[in-house]
């Protein structure tokens, strides 16, 4: 499957899954095209994969993976809980109060 059709497929599952599953006090919002983005896509030889989001406040990020070999797609919802920051001078490099040092 090439990456154009792929993304399209995507977004129309993203589509129907929102409007199968919107909470029931966004009944009236129905979801388009318009409305879902690519963030990120890559197709390796017979298998793809892309993140998706969408303009809608619900919060939800998608991951759908497509098996070339089995010709079936795999689709992750997240929510996104929370974002914060950690500046580099306050990374923990040790685990469980032992350095771990990379070779």
């Amino acid at each position: 499957m090439d990456s154009y059709k792929f993304m399209k497929a995507c977004k129309n599952i993203i589509i129907d899954y929102f409007n199968k599953h919107k909470d029931t006090t966004d009944k009236d919002i129905e979801m388009k095209i318009e409305n879902v983005f690519v963030v990120w896509s890559c197709k390796t030889l017979q298998n793809n994969k892309t993140l998706l989001s969408t303009t809608m406040p619900d919060g939800l990020y998608y991951e759908i993976t497509y098996n070339g070999d089995k010709k079936e797609a795999y689709v992750d919802v997240y929510k996104k809980w929370e974002n914060f920051v950690v500046k580099e001078e306050d990374f923990d490099y040790e685990v469980g109060g032992v350095e771990v040092k990379c070779i």
